[in-house]
Order: structure tokens, then C-alpha cells, then sequence
């Protein structure tokens, strides 16, 4: 199979970065610091990401915006020209096909934001131009992310938390949008891609630490937050990921709201939950999971890893709906028993500031 690669893609071989394939492109899994010195970097100071294999649709003109309402289930009119908004794109059944982004960049411009390899299922509902090769997405995540980044930009530094703007970047016309997948403070940046190299360079430069997808992972995990083809996709509703505030009930017809609203009405056989293993081992997904009296089998992980911030076993799992905070389960480790309890999430939050 032949993967996409980012206009980033020689830098990050120069700097000895381990690539791997994912969702049809190769990206850095980790740079030679390793996936823990990356994930406590974006803690307590600053990373960089690349996440070019993210998708960029642009859609304009006057009937953008209806457009975009009868396709996603959150409601735009909630935000304005110049904010983001997470919603997502649902399948007749009301699962979900993707989780996205959208940046309303201006009155009757809009970028959406799907994941890699969906880039086709927005364009197949709404009436886009596929602008992915043209720029590269760069995560500036974590505490002191703004001041670094400042140092580059004032202006991308400036933009708010999901405020999306227009900035210089090293005279580079780039997209700037408070948003990020860390649970951490920061921006992304739509930069021309033969612009990239220029200011990744001068990021780090600045003291941004680059990091890849290992870390990426690790962080979007204590922060809770759902990864498309594990905690959404086939036959995982909004409802069951917990994630039924993206859905605007009163907003009219979008595509899987007949489905959804049925679910609604007769409730939920599943619920996302957050787990703490009693120990370092981290669950995995395809773990089963058990009651902690019976022994009987009662959900499965859907991601699970090490916390390097907690320093034991975290996961997300599909329980039943009437599994409470608290709860003392078991996880099947392939035969080998992790006591476990049920928790809120996210699991590490940033502080308030």
C-alpha cells in the first residue's frame, strides 16, 4: 500500500524520527527522546505535533453553512464566524463515521476537520474542495505553548481557546485555531506546506519540543477524549461515548438523527467509562472486563495505555449503563486478572488558570 506523506516528511527523517503508517499516511510514532520524555514535555512545557494527516475541506459560498448544519449533528449557531466547533458526522444507524473540527475562518468560509482517511466521507455530504495537500496542521500543545510560540508569532500565540483566526506566521499566511488534542493549552496551525519546514524549524528553535503520535495518544488519553475506530466508530453512537452534548436536538434533520433520537428514547445498552488498574500494566483494547463479584464478563477496553502522569494503568471502556463511579471491576489481561476501578474523566486535567 502506498502511504501520503506530510510536507514534513524529510524533516522528520532527518531528525531520526520512527515512522509508522497510520490511517494511509507515514508519520512519526516518536523522535529519539522516546515517547515518555514527549508526553511529560507537553505537560509541563511545550511540544510541537505534526497532524498533517488530518483532512482539510474547504467549503464556501452562501449555502455553506446549510449545508454543514443538515451534515453534522452540532449546531453552528451556536458559535460564530471565527470559532471552532467539535460535531460529528453520523451514519444512517446514528454511529458515528467521524468525529471533526470545524473552523469557521470566515462569514462563508469554512474549513472541516476530519480524521485520517475520512477526508471522502465529508466530501461525499457536503460540497468541498479537498485542500489537505496544500498545508500541513501543526499541534502547539501545553502549559507555556503560547509563550514559546510568541516568540514566532505573536498573533497565532493571541488566538483564543476555540477562536479560530487569520496569521502571519514568518510572513507565511496561515490559519490559526485555539484548539488541540492533549487536554493541554495551545493552538494548531494551517500552514502552507512550502512554508512548513521553515516554521517547524523555527518552533523548535524556540524551544518547542517535537513529539509524535505515541505521545499524542498517551496525552488524548488521560485527557479522555475519544479516538475515531476505537471509543467512535461502527455502531458506537454519540450516546454511548458520553458525547451527546455535540448533538443539537433542536437544530432540524441531519443524517442519523431518526436512528439516534429512537436510542435516546429507549436508552442506552452501553456507556463509556474511564478505568484505573491497580497497578502499572496497562489494559489494551479488546480486554475484556469483568464484575469483581461474578466474574461474568460485562464490557470490553476500547484504548488503554500506561499513564506517565499517573504512573499506572488507564483505560476507556464500554460498560453497562448502570456501572457507577466507583465500581470495583476486573480486566482480562489475556488470562492474567487486573483489578480495576471505575473513575470519572478525564483522568488528568489541566489546572485552571
Amino acid at each position: 500500500m502506498t502511504h501520503r506523506h506530510s510536507p514534513l516528511d524529510g524533516v522528520h527523517r532527518a531528525s531520526a524520527a520512527k515512522m509508522v503508517p497510520f490511517g494511509g499516511w507515514d508519520m512519526p510514532l516518536q523522535y529519539p527522546a522516546g515517547t515518555l520524555a514527549e508526553h511529560r514535555a507537553c505537560r509541563t512545557g511545550a511540544v510541537v505535533f505534526d497532524v498533517s494527516h488530518l483532512g482539510t475541506v474547504r467549503v464556501t459560498g452562501g449555502d455553506a453553512l446549510d449545508a454543514l448544519q443538515a451534515a453534522f449533528t452540532n449546531d453552528l449557531h451556536k458559535i460564530g464566524p471565527g470559532q471552532a466547533q467539535y460535531t460529528h458526522l453520523l451514519d444512517d444507524d446514528g454511529s458515528v463515521l467521524d468525529d471533526i473540527i470545524v473552523w469557521w475562518v470566515d462569514e462563508s468560509e469554512f474549513h472541516v476537520m476530519p480524521n485520517a482517511s475520512n477526508t471522502d466521507r465529508v466530501t461525499a455530504v457536503v460540497p468541498g474542495d479537498d485542500v489537505t495537500a496544500s498545508r500541513a496542521i501543526l499541534a502547539v500543545q501545553g502549559p507555556d505553548a503560547r509563550r514559546r510560540l510568541a516568540a514566532v508569532s505573536s498573533d497565532a500565540a493571541a488566538v483564543p481557546r476555540f477562536a479560530v483566526r487569520r496569521a502571519d506566521v514568518l510572513g507565511a499566511a496561515c490559519v490559526v485555531a485555539g484548539t488541540g488534542y492533549t487536554g493541554e493549552d495551545g493552538v494548531e496551525l494551517a500552514v502552507p506546506a512550502d512554508a512548513a519546514a521553515e516554521v517547524w524549524a523555527a518552533l523548535t528553535d524556540a524551544g518547542i519540543e517535537p513529539a509524535g503520535l505515541g505521545a499524542r495518544d498517551t496525552l488524548r488519553l488521560e485527557a479522555g477524549l475519544p479516538l475515531h475506530g476505537h471509543e467512535l466508530g461502527p455502531g458506537i453512537t454519540p450516546l454511548q461515548a458520553g458525547l451527546g452534548w455535540v448533538v443539537a436536538w433542536g437544530k432540524g434533520e441531519f443524517r442519523g438523527r431518526a436512528a439516534l433520537e429512537a436510542e435516546r428514547e429507549r436508552g442506552v445498552r452501553r456507556r463509556l467509562r474511564g478505568l484505573e488498574v491497580d497497578g502499572r500494566q496497562p489494559p489494551r483494547a479488546g480486554y475484556s472486563v469483568l464484575a469483581a463479584d461474578a466474574g461474568d464478563v460485562i464490557g470490553e477496553v476500547t484504548s488503554g495505555n500506561f499513564s506517565p502522569t499517573l504512573e499506572r494503568g488507564i483505560a476507556l471502556a464500554f460498560v453497562p449503563p448502570t456501572t457507577e463511579v466507583g465500581a470495583a471491576v476486573v480486566v482480562d489481561a489475556r488470562g492474567k486478572s487486573l483489578p480495576a476501578r471505575v473513575v470519572r474523566t478525564p483522568f488528568v486535567s489541566r489546572p485552571s488558570t
